[in-house]
């Protein structure tokens, strides 16, 4: 009996009860969830190389007597949810009018077609625009006003990624000038989701990367960005939420890297991106999160979050002590950080951590440095602050353990840029207490 496993079920299960089916090979229940709704089913999915599980989410709802609305499969999102796809996407759903979309993918299409769903819905009445809905609650408060429903949503996820299928977040991408933003609101919360990580064994390993480093990132920001005076329940599940997660992580995740095809690796990495999921969902992401946005068009999201991690934990240290002993400790369990946590405070325990992270981070061959990524280059520092500035993701810098305003951004996320840039921690610079 796998204990760390029967523990991340627990949690899923107690979260979201039947509305998430999980495991391997449950991909055939897909039809019973459908046929709830109707008998006509908008279904978005890639069918090149993901041909066998379109031909396999097609076979589940005909035999659920549920058939594609219009007789085709639409195809998905690009990477990071381009708004041109979303507007494709919104097009069918005008056209169809289906009982129930079906969004087959990763987090790109399970993302596109949240925001193509409420801009469906919503768009005659409200805005048509993309930028209207960037924010929170935008969503929930056209609906109200309006009187409207959106589309039942099911989302079936095929990459152990950013746990979109599970939350209210959708994030799109403006590619001309390479920035993402993100709509937040509980009312495009897929009505069910299922994840068959069966699926996954024909993921990249860059893919496979991502995603576990996806999950460290939400677990760890949430659980680090909590206040001091969060109630002990949150702070208690946040913290198993982040133990189990970075252990499935970093136990697992060399063991699919060596072999592709260990399907339990697999399905370990696949439950630690579900709690990273969750774990977005009790709490908000911040820093790391924030500028990967800014980099879109440089790495994958998990990367760029896991990447700027351990630099933004040098800065948080002495807000977040507690949290950084708890995970840190089982990055020294796996031989990745050889100090004596307990032994340590503020900065220096900031420091041990962070170079914890980035030993991990080298174990699975994941970039840690900006300077790492092929493309990048001094240019996206002023980028990156620019963005951070925006009243649109004021949400992030209030989320801080640390909290920074717009006018604070240039003096201390500055150095914490350059430091990821370069790998010297030393040009971190400590906010006076």
């Amino acid at each position: 009996m796998n204990e760390l496993f029967d523990k991340a079920k627990k949690l899923l299960n107690g979260w979201r009860g039947e509305s998430y089916v999980f495991g391997r090979g449950v991909l055939p229940q897909l039809g019973k969830l459908a046929a709830q709704f109707g008998k006509n089913a908008l279904v978005v999915s890639n069918t090149t190389y993901m041909k066998p599980v379109a031909d396999a989410v097609t076979s589940a709802l005909k035999s659920a007597g549920v058939s594609l609305a219009g007789g085709l499969i639409v195809p998905d999102a690009g990477p990071n949810a381009p708004r041109a796809d979303v507007y494709r996407i919104e097009t069918y759903i005008l056209h169809h009018k289906p009982d129930v979309i079906i969004a087959v993918g990763g987090g790109s299409t399970i993302d596109a077609c949240k925001a193509a769903n409420f801009l469906a819905t919503l768009g005659g009445a409200v805005s048509p625009e993309i930028d209207h809905w960037f924010g929170t609650g935008i969503v929930s408060e056209a609906l109200k006003t309006t009187g409207k429903k959106l589309y039942p949503l099911i989302a079936v996820e095929t990459s152990a990624s950013s746990g979109a299928h599970l939350t209210k977040y959708s994030n799109i991408t403006d590619p001309v000038v390479g920035q993402k933003k993100l709509v937040v609101d509980d009312a495009i919360i897929p009505q069910y989701a299922l994840f068959d990580y069966d699926v996954t064994a024909s993921m990249p390993i860059p893919v496979t990367i991502d995603g576990a480093l996806d999950s460290i990132a939400h677990c760890f920001e949430v659980f680090s960005g909590l206040p001091a005076n969060a109630p002990k329940e949150k702070f208690d599940l946040a913290a198993a939420l982040t133990e189990a997660a970075v252990e499935l992580t970093v136990q697992y995740a060399p063991r699919v890297i060596k072999d592709p095809k260990d399907m339990e690796a697999r399905e370990a990495i696949g439950m630690s991106t579900d709690l990273g999921g969750y774990a977005i969902m009790v709490g908000g992401t911040h820093g790391p999160h924030m500028t990967s946005f800014s980099l879109v068009d440089l790495t994958g999201h998990g990367t760029a979050c896991g990447l700027m991690n351990p630099y933004y934990a040098v800065f948080f240290a002495p807000a977040i002590e507690k949290q950084l002993r708890i995970a840190g400790k089982i990055f020294k369990k796996y031989g990745y950080i050889s100090e004596e946590l307990d032994k340590l405070s503020g900065r220096e325990l900031g420091l041990a951590f962070a170079k914890g992270m980035v030993a991990f981070g080298k174990a699975i061959g994941a970039p840690t440095t900006l300077k790492d990524l092929p493309k990048w280059n001094d240019n996206y520092v002023d980028k990156i602050l620019t963005a951070a500035k925006d009243p649109q993701l004021d949400m992030k810098l209030k989320n801080m353990p640390v909290p920074l305003t717009a006018a604070k951004v240039d003096e201390y996320m500055g150095p914490i840029i350059r430091a990821a840039a370069s790998g010297d921690f030393s040009l971190i610079k400590q906010m006076a207490s």
